[in-house]
């Protein structure tokens, strides 16, 4: 059995990654501050006598004994990673290197979350790991994406500098149960106002486009990259099929029978014209693709919703 600590371990992916850990019979530690992590999302594993639950902020330093990190702690939608620009830069950098620390002190193998957005507003498209991206370092994203860019070059000078076992990998827009009803993420958003048969907001004309992966096929990608050999990244895992956000509130307003009307507001600074992940790297070395088509895990998620707001 080992020993896996999670951290973000109470967040959308985290709770995901924990869930599938246990049933693989492994120990887990879920790492949490609770800023934007809910303990409903772990709440029907704490009965679980192999599920810890630690509150901590990982951009202070701990002390653990584990065999392998997954760092998924950061927030990930700009509503919440604006919301406090400094702790997500810190929680990025002095958490990865807390993390990085605590893997060298245990022989832990490690693996980041990372992010699409290390590519910025890409000028190359789809977007593959050899890019180095088109990022604004002093924008209202930058906290985020800059500090994702950091955590990066952390992981890679420590497996230099101490033959640290990292691995690394590029999440590109993924969604599913758990999300959090106010993180202001696409997916989220057009569902709820869609159910509530409130305005469905696209900024822009809509003609930006997106590619979403499923949560259960993104997890499914990590637990293969940490179990990979000989191979350390970074990796991009999404989903290639590119829709443009028009024609995605379209799909919502379809799937939900919503009464909705789409209204447009203006473009966020610095917001991504197109997002398509270039997988074919991890289609070599990990044998992985997304097995879920748009419309089921679209159909996963609106019930989800669905039952959450009816609770409400």
């Amino acid at each position: 059995m080992k020993r896996i600590a999670v951290t973000g371990g109470a967040g959308f992916l985290g709770s995901h990654l924990c869930e599938r850990l246990l049933k693989e019979g492994n120990y887990v530690i879920s790492i949490d501050n609770f800023f934007t992590g809910l303990k409903e999302n772990i709440y029907h594993l704490k009965d679980n006598a192999n599920f810890e639950i630690i509150r901590h902020d990982i951009t202070e330093p701990m002390h653990i004994e584990c065999d392998e990190i997954y760092n998924f702690a950061c927030p990930a939608s700009p509503i919440h990673y604006q919301r406090n620009p400094v702790h997500t830069f810190k929680t990025s950098v002095l958490g990865i290197l807390n993390m990085l620390d605590l893997a060298r002190n245990c022989g832990a193998k490690i693996l980041q979350a990372s992010t699409s957005e290390v590519y910025g507003d890409p000028l190359e498209h789809p977007q593959n790991e050899s890019y180095w991206g088109h990022v604004n370092p002093n924008g209202i994203r930058s906290c985020y994406d800059e500090g994702k860019r950091g955590a990066e070059t952390l992981m890679m000078d420590y497996h230099r500098k101490y033959n640290t076992d990292i691995k690394i990998i590029r999440i590109f827009n993924t969604y599913g149960p758990r999300m959090n009803e106010n993180d202001g993420r696409v997916v989220s958003n057009f569902v709820i106002q869609a159910l509530k048969n409130i305005p469905i907001t696209v900024y822009g004309d809509g003609s930006q486009t997106r590619s979403f992966c499923y949560c259960e096929d993104l997890i499914d990608g990590a637990v293969k990259m940490m179990n990979s050999e000989n191979f350390i990244g970074p990796v991009n895992l999404g989903n290639p099929f590119e829709i443009t956000v028009l024609e995605f509130a379209e799909t919502i307003i379809k799937m939900t029978n919503s009464k909705s009307e789409i209204v447009f507001k203006d473009l966020p600074k610095d917001d991504p014209v197109k997002r398509q992940p270039d997988i074919r790297l991890a289609q070599e070395k990990l044998n992985w693709s997304p097995k879920y088509k748009l419309e089921d895990g679209l159909k996963k998620t609106i019930e989800y919703f669905d039952n959450y707001l009816k609770r409400k």
